[in-house]
Formats: C-alpha cells, sequence, structure tokens
C-alpha cells in the first residue's frame, strides 16, 4: 500500500515536544548513514523498525485520546485505528508468518484488515482504546523483536520472505507508509497546531537563475529493479524501456506559477480539463489547491494548524490529478509519463546504467532531499543541488509527491509478492502513478524505483507536480 495508497484505494500534547520529538528521531537510518559499509539485514532491519516506531508514537502522543479516537474526516481512519493496525499487521507477517508463532490476538484481525471495512466506516468497528492500541502494539513489537533476533536473513536465504531481511523492511516500510497517512489525518485535522518542525533553508543563490527546463535524452533505459533488496512488488523486476527525448520542468511547479493558472480563469475554463475533470470541477465547485483561502487579492493556507500566506516559491502542494492536468494543458505542455520521470531520475547517459536516486547510489542525506519529516512543508523550488540528477533536474525525490500522466499498470515479467492484495487488486486505469515521495516521506519508503498510486480525485495526499513536453527535431543532441 504504497504511502498507504492501497488502503485508500480499499476503502475509497505539547506542541514543543511533539514537535521535537518528531524532527529529532524520524530520519530512519536505510543502510545507517554515516556507516562504511552497508549494515546488515537484522541490524538494518531492526533500525528501520525502531524508527518507524518512533514516528508512529511521536505522531499519536501529540493529541489527546479524544483526537485519537476522533475521524478527523471521512477520507482517513481515526488514528488509533492505524496505530492498532500497525500492529496487527506486524502481528501477521513478523510474529506469525516469520516467526512461526501463535500471535497475540488473532481475533483483531477483522477489525484491523483494510479491505474489509472502508475508512468512512471504521468509527464503528469494535476498536482497540488508546491505551490498549498502544499496549498490543508494544506486545507485538517484544515478540517481533524476539522473531528478527533468531531469524537467518542473510542474502542466501531460500525462504524469499526473510531474504535480506525482507519481510521485516516490508512491514517498517508498511508502518512508515501508515505514519505518512496519519499525517494527513493531522493536516485534515481542525484545531490548534500540536505538530512542529524548523522552516526548510532557504532556496540556494543560484535558484532564481536555473533554466525552467531540462533536456533528457532519448533511448532506452533500465526502468525498475530486480536486485534493490525492499523493493516491492510493483517495482519489479528491471526491464529495458525505450523513452523518446523530452524537455522536463527543472524544479516542481511552484504556488506562485499555479496562481497564475487561478488567475487567468483555469478552473472556469472548459478547455483545459478532461471531460472527467471538469465534471468533477463542477460537482465539487474547485477553486484552489485544498487548504487555500482567499484573502483579499492573495491566498493564504492552513498548514498543520497554522494560518499563512501562501509562499510562492515552494512546490505547489495538495492537488488531485485533474488539476495538474489541467495546469500542464494551460501551460502548452503535459504531465510526464512514469517512464520519463523515472529515466530523468535514475538514467545516467554517461555511463548508460540506471543510478538508485537521481545522486547515485548512496542513501538519502539531508544535503540531497527533503524527506523524513524533518520539515512540515516542502523546501523551496530548486533546492537541494546536491540531489540534482544528470539532466540537471532538482527535487525529483522529497518535497512533493509528483503526478504522472500514467495508469498504474504492471511491469513485463511482474510476480505478486507475498500477496496479491499489494498491487495487483489496484491495476488498471481508475489509479494514477505518483512518484518522488513527499517531506512526510521516509527515506527507507523512498527510493528512485518507488511508485505511488491514487484516484486522480485525491487531494488530501502531499502531492504537486512538474511538466514536460516532447523535445523537437534536432533538439536531442
Amino acid at each position: 500500500m504504497a504511502t498507504a495508497a492501497a488502503d485508500t484505494a480499499a476503502d475509497t500534547a505539547s506542541t514543543t515536544s511533539a514537535g521535537a520529538a518528531a524532527y529529532g528521531a524520524l530520519a530512519d537510518p536505510g543502510a545507517l548513514a554515516g556507516s562504511a559499509e552497508p549494515a546488515e539485514p537484522s541490524v538494518r532491519a531492526r533500525a528501520a523498525l525502531e524508527a518507524a516506531r518512533r514516528r508512529t508514537l511521536a505522531l499519536t502522543d501529540a493529541v489527546s485520546d479524544e483526537d485519537l479516537v476522533a475521524q478527523h474526516s471521512r477520507l482517513m481512519s481515526p488514528l488509533v485505528w492505524d496505530l492498532a493496525h500497525i500492529g496487527n499487521q506486524e502481528e501477521l507477517w513478523l510474529v506469525r508468518e516469520a516467526g512461526g508463532r501463535p500471535g497475540l490476538r488473532p481475533d483483531l484481525d477483522h477489525v484491523y484488515d483494510a479491505f474489509q471495512t472502508p475508512r468512512a466506516d471504521r468509527p464503528a468497528l469494535p476498536m482497540l482504546g488508546p491505551a490498549e492500541a498502544r499496549a498490543y502494539a508494544d506486545a507485538v513489537r517484544a515478540e517481533t523483536l524476539e522473531v528478527l533476533a533468531a531469524a537467518d536473513t542473510s542474502p542466501g536465504q531460500a525462504e524469499p520472505l526473510l531474504a535480506d531481511g525482507f519481510v521485516f523492511g516490508m512491514l517498517a516500510q508498511h508502518e512508515q507508509q501508515h505514519d505518512e497517512t496519519m499525517l494527513a489525518t493531522h493536516q485534515l485535522r481542525k484545531g490548534p497546531p500540536v505538530l512542529d518542525a524548523p522552516a526548510p533553508p532557504p532556496a540556494p543563490a543560484d535558484a532564481a537563475t536555473l533554466p525552467r527546463e531540462v533536456l533528457v535524452p532519448g533511448g532506452p533505459f533500465a526502468m525498475g529493479t530486480s536486485t534493490e533488496p525492499w523493493a516491492l512488488d510493483n517495482e519489479r523486476p528491471a526491464h529495458t524501456v525505450e523513452v523518446p527525448a523530452f524537455w522536463l520542468d527543472t524544479v516542481p511547479v511552484t504556488n506562485g506559477a499555479y496562481r497564475e493558472f487561478i488567475a487567468a480563469g483555469g478552473y472556469r475554463d472548459e478547455r483545459w480539463w478532461t471531460p472527467e475533470g471538469w465534471q468533477h470541477v463542477q460537482d465539487t465547485g474547485l477553486e484552489a489547491p485544498l487548504f487555500w483561502s482567499r484573502d483579499g487579492d492573495g491566498w493564504t493556507r492552513r498548514r498543520f494548524g497554522h494560518v499563512e500566506p501562501v509562499p510562492d516559491d515552494e512546490p505547489v502542494l495538495h492537488v488531485c490529478w485533474y488539476e495538474a492536468d489541467a495546469y500542464a494543458r494551460w501551460a502548452g505542455r503535459r504531465l510526464p509519463t512514469e517512464a520519463e520521470w523515472e529515466k530523468a531520475a535514475r538514467h545516467d547517459p554517461a555511463s548508460g546504467r540506471s543510478r538508485r536516486y537521481p545522486w547515485g547510489d548512496g542513501d538519502p542525506r539531508p544535503e540531497h532531499a527533503n524527506l523524513g519529516q524533518r520539515h512540515l512543508q516542502p523546501a523551496p523550488a530548486g533546492s537541494h543541488p546536491a540531489g540534482a540528477a544528470p539532466s540537471g533536474a532538482r527535487q525529483l525525490i522529497g518535497d512533493v509527491w509528483e503526478w504522472t500522466a500514467s495508469d498504474f499498470t504492471p511491469y513485463p515479467g511482474f510476480t505478486a509478492f507475498p500477496y496479491k492484495e499489494y498491487s495487483e487488486v489496484f491495476f488498471g486505469p481508475e489509479y494514477k502513478v505518483l512518484r518522488g515521495g513527499a517531506f512526510g516521506v521516509s527515506p527507507v519508503v523512498c527510493r528512485g524505483t518507488f511508485r505511488n498510486w491514487d484516484y486522480p480525485v485525491r487531494r488530501q495526499i502531499f502531492a504537486g507536480f512538474r511538466t514536460a513536453r516532447d523535445a523537437g527535431p534536432g533538439e536531442d543532441a
């Protein structure tokens, strides 16, 4: 469930202390950044699980028990449901499946099965209360660590769930995906701020002089992966894709640029919208990104309980696919395909190989990308030059999820693993692919091959976009 997107699809305290906990403890170590060599799989797995749990607790301890059991939006589960669901999935896969143990509370499986009960209906379930949910998650984790300590997680392990610690990495990713979902619930929550984090650094000096677009040369590249040990089934296998030359925005579309679309009457002009998108505008009365409000001639936004002017230099956030597509048409451009996005992010023309990330193969560090909830907003456009792709495009990883033009479909040779409900049941034209990850995405979840997906109407997710255009004759030189 990319960013808990499968869950979305299946169901159509103290401010200072909470913020400090969120900021200080969330950057999970991946392969333990700073180490000379990648960590042994069980060490990496334990570190990823512990980082995820620190974040879960920061997000749930930040609010009262009353807030935990409340449903802040019919689009989202009560936070306490997410907390116990995280424990239940860990019990299913790490205690029972990986450990062969009987489990703690099999009677809870139906309550926390995301496919059985839509989000809107979950408040009526016999959920565990806050204290019970915390105790349950703690008890499961204690057994998980016992299982991990005894497990053979070597790369040569014949059991694919255990090889390279895959199943432990899968559940660390699952927890972080639900943490991002809970962060979205915090954004939807009404009331005073309970989360805080430092603002991102200002844009680097060269941001104002960056070219509007960069050229990505045409030719084949290796899309997907067959070697990334914790990659999920929809990222596999690696396969060659031919991508013609194209131009891509150097940075994501900004609030300032999007305001021009609004001012030009973009929401009132049917020409820029697909028929389905125009009908959606008519049905919902959309006139700006979610959480924006008019303030005289300008705009304000609500961000985790703070009301503030919309900053023109940040990537636009909380727009649905229809809005992104309409803006691109209005600008005389289009959304990039998923293959174009991945080629721009991973392909190194000098070597001909596909990197793990735009900057290379090393795990993300703060200078590369805005990830891990270090900040509670995107960094200004043009940030993170150290994370740039070979083409010169910046911020392809982090800051905002980026809508692509592509439907969510399997790669050639796809095999569902370890269960078809992770990806297979969502393949088709109902869902659009998002790439790159947002500021609230954990580094353990975010890589150049990672695929997110959601309905084209979704706006509560931390999504923005960038645009593209075909290269003209001779421009590929």
